[in-house]
């Protein structure tokens, strides 16, 4: 199974045009092993995802960012609401120069990053556990990068973040296709303005994909 899923990373990062190396396949793979072993007691992800399932709707597409954050070694991207790690353990994984903050409330699943950050010896992340209102002011200025996969509405992830944005910051949506360019110009209207956008469908199940990246108007 192991082999199975290396070549699922393999392949489907190729598609993506983000080669993985070996060093950062492995981690990934065991990233998943012990995402599919908590899984059996703590809710991470959907109940009996197969793990080749796990490798597309979770890593590949974390691992979509990727070419959005240049010059890793300057990048410091904040995760908000990263649940299991996606997509921001995903990214730390493969982008050992960049750092990484976590931010997740749930007592549980901060217990699973932090031993994945132990087992994988990451020394370039850190999980605060807690939400993020009680942090944002004091944090503005603290992050290039900011996203999310869990507070999926644009309307109130927009303003949530908002007191984190300098001029030079940046925030990636996650979005799927139904969100129209247009709806996404709605959405950052006002404060905000689009700097690029990327459509795609993930490698095997065509799955459309759309990633938004706006900053502070």
């Amino acid at each position: 199974m192991a082999s199975d899923n290396r070549q699922l990373l393999r392949t489907g990062s190729q598609r993506l045009g983000i080669p993985l190396g070996d060093e950062a396949i492995e981690r990934l793979l065991i990233y998943l092993a012990q995402l599919m072993k908590w899984s059996r007691r703590v809710n991470l992800i959907a109940r009996d995802t197969p793990e080749e399932q796990a490798v597309e709707l979770h890593f590949l597409d974390s691992l979509t960012l990727a070419p959005l954050l240049q010059e890793p070694e300057a990048v410091h991207l904040l995760d908000v609401g990263t649940g299991a790690g996606f997509p921001g353990l995903v990214l730390a994984c493969v982008l050992p120069e960049a750092r990484f903050t976590l931010v997740e409330p749930r007592q549980k699943r901060v217990s699973f990053l932090r031993h994945l950050i132990r087992t994988l010896g990451l020394s370039n992340t850190e999980v605060v556990a807690d939400r993020l209102e009680p942090h944002a002011q004091a944090w503005q200025g603290r992050f290039t990068h900011v996203t999310s996969r869990a507070v999926a509405e644009p309307g109130l992830f927009l303003p949530l973040v908002r007191p984190l944005a300098i001029p030079e910051a940046r925030v990636i949506l996650m979005l799927a296709r139904e969100h129209t360019l247009a709806g996404i110009e709605t959405l950052a209207s006002g404060p905000w303005r689009i700097a690029e956008t990327r459509a795609f469908a993930l490698p095997f199940s065509g799955a459309p994909r759309l990633l938004a990246v706006v900053c502070p108007a």
